[in-house]
Formats: C-alpha cells, structure tokens, sequence
C-alpha cells in the first residue's frame, strides 16, 4: 500500500444516492464512495465497502498507475470491421464471369475456324470475337483484383483477431489488478474498521479476526462499520433495515453510530 494522498482530479463527491431506485453500478478502478458505501445496506461485499472507505481518506493504491496505463491502452485499440463475405462473393463472381467469357471465346473461335474451313464470310465472327477476348481480359483483370482482395481482407481479418485477443488480455488484466487495487485498500483500513466495529451496536472486533477475509459478523455491522471508518463529506442514507438494527440494540443515534449525518429511509406516498 503505497498510502499516498489522492491525487487532483482522483476523488469523487460522496452525495447519498436518490431514494428514487438503486443505480446500476459500473466497476470503476477503485470503488466510488458514493456509489458503495453512501446508502446502508450496501449490497456489496465488505472489501468494496472497505476500499471505498479507504478511497474517502484520501488513499489510492499502488497499482494506480498500471491501471491507468491498462485502460489508455485498451483504448488505444482499434479493431477493423472486415466483411469477407463480400470479398469472397466478389472472387466467386469473377470467376464465374472469367469462365462464362472463356466458353464463349471458345466457341467463337471454333465458329470462326468452320466458317474459313467452309470459305464463309468471317468478319461477323471475328468482330465478336474480339470483342468476347477483350470482355475476357477485363474479368481476368477483375479476378485477380478480387484475389487480391480477399488475400487483403484476410490479413486484416487477422489482425482484428489478434487485436480482440489482445483486448481480452488487457481486460482480464484490468479486471484483476482492480481486484488487487481493492485489496489492497481494504487491508490499509481494515485495523480501523477493527475499531469501528466497537461503536457500532451488535459489533464486537473480535469478529474481524487477524487480517481481511476473516470478518465473521453480521454484514449489516460490518457496513456501519465501514461507513464509520469513512472521511464522508454528505449525509449517508440508512435504509428501514438499519435504522431498526440501531434502535432495536439500545437506541443509540445512528449520526453517532456511523460518525456522519444520516438521511431516514425514503417513505412511498400514502405511507
């Protein structure tokens, strides 16, 4: 754990989320504070909680950098859309142009030889032929054009293989190196959730263990807990859930409980 200060630009606002529904979440490097641990319950697991609260103490972890360099360079990854089909369907065209040209230049040639073998006139004949060679060296043209094309779209083709290859190497890198950002930034706090987990009712430290992974109690304390452990800036919402774990274990105030100002459970109209 690197422990230094977030850098500008680095931190993200902490405002609880609207009542109005749950936000789809998108897996950021670091977990968004506001986003993980600005509504209790949090859904989520006790290292997102943990890393997030970690993120509002201005910490980042040391893997930042390579998390930056992964995702400029997932980016920075063109991939070609190649239509083969089309350049194959171009090559089979031409070549069916190539060998209907080639019957007929054929027969061409034999009318004219019988009409010179009989003593016929040959000019009619011989001006079709011409024109069915010329015809005929236009599509061989046109062939070799194709092949040449698809050879092309080939070669292309594997590079944007190769480029989609190379994208799902540096996602499941990105996806495990995030993993490890988290980690990392859940066992910076985790003595202080330790703490925490003295103030909170139903909480006892005991339940933490020795190190991250080994929190044995209830998940609802261990969220008040991390929401404790947090710099919050904005009111954090306590959901019916949490506001009845609180009350039921000696009515202590849930601002004293999580160390923060507390916004109540949204009610339905009529209720």
């Amino acid at each position: 754990m690197s422990g230094q200060r977030e850098r500008p630009g680095e931190s993200v606002a902490s405002e609880a989320p609207d009542c109005g529904g749950v936000a789809t979440e998108t897996e950021p490097a670091v977990p968004d504070p506001a986003a993980v641990i600005g509504r209790v319950p949090t859904r989520t697991s006790l290292g997102r909680e943990l890393a997030a609260a970690a993120r509002t103490r201005g910490l980042s972890s040391s893997v930042r950098d390579e998390l930056v360099d992964i995702s400029d360079a997932i980016a920075a990854i063109e991939i070609e859309a190649v239509d083969l089909d089309a350049a194959r369907r171009r090559v089979a065209a031409a070549n069916g142009e190539e060998e209907r040209l080639k019957e007929r230049v054929a027969a061409l040639r034999g009318r004219v030889q019988a009409r010179r073998e009989t003593g016929a006139e040959t000019d009619d004949a011989l001006g079709e032929l011409e024109s069915a060679a010329a015809e005929l060296s236009v599509a061989q043209s046109e062939r070799v054009a194709a092949e040449q094309a698809l050879r092309r779209a080939r070669e292309r083709a594997a590079d944007a293989r190769d480029a989609r290859e190379r994208r799902l190497e540096l996602r499941d890198r990105l996806r495990n190196r995030r993993r490890d950002a988290r980690r990392e930034l859940a066992r910076e706090v985790y003595p202080a959730f330790r703490e925490a987990l003295e103030a909170v009712p139903g909480g006892d430290p005991e339940d933490a263990g020795e190190r991250l992974g080994g929190y044995a109690g209830p998940a609802l304390v261990g969220s008040l807990a991390a929401v404790r452990l947090s710099w919050v800036e904005r009111p954090v919402v306590l959901g019916t859930e949490a506001v009845a774990w609180i009350a039921d274990r000696g009515g202590t105030a849930p601002e004293s409980v999580v160390d923060a100002a507390v916004l109540r459970p949204c009610r339905k109209p009529g209720r």
